[in-house]
This record gives structure tokens, sequence and C-alpha cells, in this order.
């Protein structure tokens, strides 16, 4: 019998902060209290740190299949998980893309194998492969991925009955990627031809501009309330686009949802001078002014989940000229500490990162007995000292591309220890199970 005694921690959990134990047996939460006087294998003494749950990731792509050299799924799950990550959803823009249910399962089974948190994957969306989105088993993936704007291969869905069919009848929550093609690509030709080859980063968010995003969104919105599908816009950059979203109470309501990353609420467009290509990603990061908007949005919950787009490539290809450097950053690793940096400033509660990282993914995509610190659950948790500090440095970075727009970055506050499924998979600091993670599970009823 697989038994742990947490004891004396401070509990985050449903807008509360508390004192008290948690009693775990063969993997599930058994009683949350003070003074738990109860036998157990293992006890750990949680004085003076948070336990929270663990950060579900709705938006990673961690390279496999068909890009091993970035990144795979057993070196990106174990950066997640020591920055307390226990559960992750990737996206479907692997070689080949995942756009039939064969490609699916097989995805699966390489996970299944090889994650050290739990997992779940999209269905890709393309102009044409409705037939195989209509077999999907909705109780077994988190959603479908419809790219609105640039992509790999197949997977720029760009027809608009196309669109029609999948917002009418996706048996499965639509998470899209909104930025408009014929935007982008104009403007492109016209700084690429008004500034040559030499073109920087920092004109990276004129290209990829937040008209582009709006309306591409906007029109990703209004398909949705037509249809009234459960639509999930991902990454969201700008002020322009704050308004199409509401803040309805319960979250389980929401039939539209959205998400923040980490890095539009850390960086702007300040920062292209110092990281260049580093920071370089789709959507773009834009100015201080949109930054601001959507630190209000996400506050008064226009915006419901915080993640990270987690999307690592090598040093050498962020190294080229802008124009041939890849998008994307690595981050799953660190995204608590980003928002923890934000809560020492004084910016959002514990509470709230808490509501926005571990308790709203599990509403939005309806996860099965995960999100929260209720007895029942899996214990997926994360242990947190909030005064340790510590420098963002090459050697603890745990990305297999080695490089971090945050490194020399000093934190306060670390994940010491983690639990996925009732199993320590990390005790202080030292990753020591890499075998505990769990396909995710979902209530299927759309």
């Amino acid at each position: 019998m697989n038994t742990i005694l947490i004891k004396n921690a401070k509990i985050v959990n449903e807008n509360k902060i508390f004192e008290g134990d948690v009693f775990i047996k063969n993997g599930k939460i058994e009683l949350i209290d003070k003074n738990i006087d109860k036998n157990a294998v293992k006890e750990i003494d949680a004085t003076g740190k948070y336990l929270i749950p663990g950060i579900i990731d709705d938006q990673v792509h961690f390279r496999e299949p068909g890009q091993e050299y970035k990144a795979d799924i057993t070196s990106e799950s174990i950066a997640a998980l020591s920055g307390g990550v226990t559960s992750f959803m990737d996206m479907p823009n692997n070689n080949p893309p995942i756009l039939t249910q064969k490609a699916l399962e097989n995805k699966y089974n390489i996970a299944k194998n090889k994650s050290a948190i739990n997992y779940s994957f999209y269905m890709g969306a393309s102009n044409d492969n409705l037939d195989e989105i209509l077999k999907t088993d909705i109780s077994k993936i988190c959603g479908v991925k419809i790219f609105m704007g640039s992509s790999t291969g197949n997977l720029l869905v760009d027809d608009e009955k196309s669109l029609e069919n999948i917002f009418s009848k996706s048996p499965a929550l639509i998470a899209t990627h909104c930025e408009d093609e014929t935007t982008i690509v104009n403007n492109n030709k016209y700084y690429v031809e008004k500034y040559g080859k030499e073109i920087t980063s920092k004109y990276h968010p004129l290209i990829r501009s937040a008209e582009a995003c709006y309306l591409s969104s906007s029109f990703a919105v209004n398909l949705a309330k037509k249809h009234n599908t459960r639509l999930h816009v991902l990454h969201l950059t700008t002020a322009m686009e704050m308004p199409l979203f509401s803040n309805i109470i319960p979250l389980i309501q929401k039939r539209i949802t959205a998400e923040v990353c980490v890095h539009h609420l850390y960086f702007d467009n300040t920062y292209y001078t110092a990281l260049g290509n580093k920071i370089k990603c789709n959507p773009s990061i834009k100015s201080p002014d949109d930054k601001n908007m959507l630190w209000q949005a996400l506050l008064d919950d226009r915006l419901d989940v915080i993640a990270t787009d987690h999307a690592p490539h090598t040093k050498e290809e962020k190294n080229r000229k802008y124009i041939e450097a890849p998008s994307g950053l690595p981050l799953v690793q660190h995204s608590l500490n980003i928002m923890l940096d934000f809560y020492q400033k004084g910016r959002i509660s514990l509470e709230k990162i808490v509501e926005k990282m571990c308790h709203n993914p599990a509403i939005v995509f309806r996860i099965k007995n995960r999100g929260f610190i209720r007895e029942g659950y899996w214990a997926d948790i994360a242990i947190l000292d909030p005064e340790k500090k510590w420098k963002v440095e090459e050697d603890n970075i745990l990305y297999k591309c080695k490089w971090s727009p945050l490194e020399n970055k000093t934190f306060k506050g670390k994940v010491s220890t983690v639990l996925i499924n009732g199993k320590i998979a990390m005790e202080n600091g030292i990753i020591n199970n890499i075998s505990a993670g769990k396909r995710l599970e979902f209530n299927a009823h759309n």
C-alpha cells in the first residue's frame, strides 16, 4: 500500500491559504485536515512551505515525434516536472503532423513510455481532415487544435468552408492559434522590401501585428458564437482583442475561454534590443500597453488560463538572421517562477496564480479529478519553498536546447518536491521518478 503524509503545509487551494496536512493513499488524496494522525510509509514535513496543485500547462511543443534534436517528451517533461508542472497538453505540429487518429495514438504510445508527467495531445485540424476529427473520443483527448495562421505542413486552416464544418461539427473543444495569414504576408513583404534581409527582430511585432491577431481571433469568436462551439483561444497578446472575452462566473458556463502565456505577461517590445530572436515567437511579444491590458484582463477574469506555449529551438537556429530564425522559446521549467516574481512584486496573489495555472485548465478542459487539492482527486502536488533564491544558469536548465531567455535572472521561490499520481517524482530538488505520468482523462460532455 502506497501512503504518504504531508505535514504542516500552507495549502493554496480554491482561493484560500490554510495550514494543514494531506494524507495520500494509492495515488489519491484521501484526507485534508489539521493534525492528521495516520501511519504512512512516507512522511514529508512541509513546515514553512506552500503546497499547491500541480500546474497544468495547456499548450506546449515537446517536438516528438519528428524534431527530437530540439526536444523530446522525456527531456521536456522532466524540465516541466522540476518547475512544478504535473500535466501538459502538446500541440499537433509534429513531423508528420497529427492529422489522423493513427498518428494521434502513436504519439500517445510514445508518451506512455517516455513522459515523466501526465499528458494529453491535441488532434490537429487541416482543410481536409474533418472525417478524422469526427472520430475523436472526447473522453481521451484535450481538444482539436486549429492553426488559423501560419504553421508547418498541412496545419494551416484557411478555407472558410472547412472552418465552418469544424466549428459546427467538432465533438471536442477547439483551441485556436489566431493570426491572419494574409495580413502577416503583406506586412512581411513591406518590411523586408523597406529594410532588406538584415531586418531585425524588433520588427516582428509590426509584421505579426495586433491587427493580424484581432482579425483572426474575432473571426474565431464569431464562428464559435454562431455554432455554440466550445472555443479556447490560445496565447492572446493584444489590448485590441480583450473586449472579445467575458468574465462569466462560474467558469464552467463559459463556451468561449481565453489563455495568456507567461512571456506575454513578462516581456514587451522593449526587450527585443537585448534578447533579439530569443523572444521571437508567434504571436509576437508586443507593446507595454498591450502587456498592461493583458494583466488587467487576467485579473478581472476575461483571461482564464496562464500557460507557456513552450517551443524550444536550438541555439544555432536562434542565432540565425531574424528572417531565418524560427519562432518560439522554452518556458515550461520556469513558468511558475515568472508568476512568483510577479507575486513578490505585489502584482498577483498566490491564490490567483493557482486558479489560473491549476484550477482553470482543469475546468476549461474538463479534466477528471485533477487541478485541485481535493479528497478523491489524484495527488498531483507541488511543494514550494517561498524563500529559496536561485539563478537561472545553463547548468540548471533542463531543456534539451540548454538555453532560456531568463538566463542570469535571480528568482525567489523554488519548487522543492513534486508528487505525480501520489508518487514522489522529485524530493528536495532531486528528480527520482520519471515514470509516474498517466494519460489525462476528460469528462465527455460538450
